[in-house]
């Protein structure tokens, strides 16, 4: 499995359900990461048939029960970094929709590498007036070693929605490591080629 699929995965085995409701706008964002993972996991299990059958379902399941859970607009203006300020509104919000895209793609890809693999929460700390959260969590799997994982919740000023924007896996974070690969594309070749070619990819 490539690094960034098998990060990929790792992630989904947390943070994986339908987090965009009424009720998570004023929940703590460890009871938020600690509810999810039910509601995407046992659609793909009712649906496992039809999935071998026309594997493009896979991707269909994850656009409704996973994107409302991630920040991918933040994550895109992040990954930008400097190169948000010689945007326009056009090619920011072309950028964000092609990640979203990619994204989408390669969740619906690792999702198939899913194997039952446990997962260890953090317990519950007060957040006050926090807008970002790291919480601390561990994958365990029979056999091999134990990963840790953090991921990094932001709770949106509007809705007061918590949704997840960043994981960091033993040290390495998943955003940090999409801004390096990007960056310098991005200066070179422009947002909008960058943003069609993630775009291609996430077809």
């Amino acid at each position: 499995m490539q690094p960034i699929t098998k990060t990929l995965m790792i992630f989904l085995l947390v943070f994986t359900s339908s987090a965009f409701s009424s009720e998570t706008s004023t929940t703590s964002p460890y009871v938020v990461l600690q509810n999810i993972g039910n509601k995407l996991f046992t659609r793909i299990a009712a649906n496992q048939q039809e999935i071998e059958k026309f594997p493009a379902l896979m991707q269909v399941i994850v656009e409704e029960e996973l994107m409302p859970s991630i920040d991918y607009q933040y994550a895109s203006y992040r990954i930008l970094g400097k190169n948000l300020r010689n945007t326009t509104p056009a090619q920011r919000e072309q950028f964000v929709s092609s990640m979203r895209h990619y994204l989408a793609k390669t969740y619906a890809t690792a999702l198939k590498q899913y194997n039952n693999q446990q997962v260890i929460f953090e317990s519950e700390k007060p957040v006050k007036n926090k807008r970002i959260v790291a919480i601390k969590t561990q994958i365990v799997d029979t056999n091999k070693p134990t990963i840790d994982v953090v991921f990094k919740m932001r709770q949106n000023k509007k809705t007061g929605q918590w949704k997840a924007y960043d994981m960091v896996v033993e040290g390495i974070s998943l955003l940090s490591s999409k801004k390096a690969e990007l960056s310098s594309r991005i200066a070179k070749q422009g947002v909008e080629q960058v943003a069609i070619e993630l775009a291609s990819i996430g077809k």
